[in-house]
């Protein structure tokens, strides 16, 4: 039977990944087995890089912080070798992103499930994660979905422009331009009979 002091400790730790767990938007459950120091620390240091905290844990200690935060699907998850990996950022993608292309290249190394936005996930819905582009892919993505259809118009405006006055070098620009001189022409010449 242990003792209290190190029950305490447990609970304390228990407590810590609980409170982990709470606050990150998404984690990554993996199976470590089989890979060497040096692609555990690039590993690591990849996932530090990217606002994720990786640590091994043990399956009891798991156990006990799913439970409290109802995440009892990942029970069956929890044996063999357990690492989790938690998102210390809002980025939901980055655990799975790297973990993902990181199992790809090491055949031991398995994901197990995950967790998004408080509710376990298995590790299909992990690797879809995983395939999804970064966020800055998909601001990129909108924003450019954005502008598309201005670009389109403004294309197909200088098309009809050139092709109405039969002259390809000219721009809506151009046309605009000329267009101004007339009007500043009946100003003066609304100006002059006052003058009389």
């Amino acid at each position: 039977m242990p003792n209290a002091k190190v029950l305490e400790e447990k609970k304390a730790m228990v407590a810590n990944l609980v409170e982990k767990i709470k606050n990150s938007p998404a984690g990554v459950l993996v199976d470590y087995k089989g890979i060497n120091v040096e692609d555990d620390t690039k590993l690591r240091r990849e996932l530090r890089a990217a606002g994720v905290d990786y640590a091994v844990i043990k399956n009891t200690l798991i156990r006990f912080a799913a439970k409290e935060l109802g995440f009892d699907a990942l029970d069956e998850h929890l044996n063999g070798t357990s690492a989790l990996a938690i998102s210390t950022t809002d980025d939901v993608i980055a655990p799975a992103k790297i973990l993902g292309d990181f199992a790809k290249k090491h055949e031991n190394f398995t994901i197990k499930a995950g967790f998004l936005d408080g509710a376990v996930v298995d590790a299909a819905e992990v690797q879809k994660l995983a395939s999804m582009p970064s966020k800055e892919v998909l601001i990129a993505q909108v924003l450019y979905s954005f502008n598309y259809p201005i670009m389109q118009l403004a294309i197909a405006c200088d098309a009809i422009v050139k092709k109405a006055d039969g002259n390809m070098d000219m721009k809506v620009s151009d046309l605009l331009a000329p267009a101004a001189a007339p009007v500043a022409a009946e100003a003066s010449a609304e100006e002059a009979p006052a003058a009389e």
